[in-house]
């Protein structure tokens, strides 16, 4: 069987495109999204500042705080996904397991924002975890394989015929010159 790279490069590069059109859209729109959660407090809350950079506030100052916002859903350790620490700043963010995270001031205790992250879940959904953690393996990898191999196609087949053509283009003017020359002999 011949290969005929042209045409079977299209091909390739028709099929991949339809294979990949949905868990591609997915990756695209939360990529964008995931570039503006610095910049969109719907996706990220922004960081608030506390009153002072040195801590003074314990581990179980922190969860008592945390017990005390009712959409957080915290009553033990166990609802809290992560701590995320910013001595310089004095504050540290709580995000509880449903997403809603609190930002609490490491000096005074005070609550400084609640709000609910979304950027957790966009993260999630654009390497396809969030589907199921099948999905991650079995279709957002392989769409990611294919988008390689259309990129590889597609610059196969933009630069191939421009190449052709510059070949073309030599081999005729050598061909003019050649016949200019056998037509005026010194």
């Amino acid at each position: 069987m011949k290969w005929h790279a042209r045409r079977d490069s299209r091909k390739i590069h028709r099929v991949g495109a339809i294979v990949v059109a949905l868990p591609f859209l997915i990756v695209l729109i939360t990529g964008l999204l995931l570039q503006l959660k610095k910049d969109v407090a719907w996706i990220q809350p922004a960081s608030q500042e506390g009153v002072s950079t040195i801590p003074t506030l314990s581990f179980d100052d922190i969860l008592e705080i945390t017990k005390t916002v009712p959409e957080a859903e915290v009553s033990t350790w166990d609802d809290i996904d992560r701590l995320d620490v910013r001595p310089d700043k004095g504050m540290v963010k709580v995000r509880a397991v449903n997403h809603w995270e609190i930002q609490i001031d490491t000096q005074t205790g005070d609550i400084l924002q609640v709000e609910y992250r979304r950027s957790d879940i966009i993260e999630a959904m654009h390497d396809g975890s969030w589907f199921a953690d099948a999905a991650k393996y079995w279709i957002f990898l392989p769409a990611g394989i294919i988008v390689l191999v259309l990129w590889i196609t597609g610059i196969y087949m933009y630069f191939i015929p421009a190449l052709n053509r510059r070949r073309n283009a030599k081999r005729m003017s050598e061909i003019k010159s050649k016949s200019v020359d056998d037509e005026n002999p010194l």
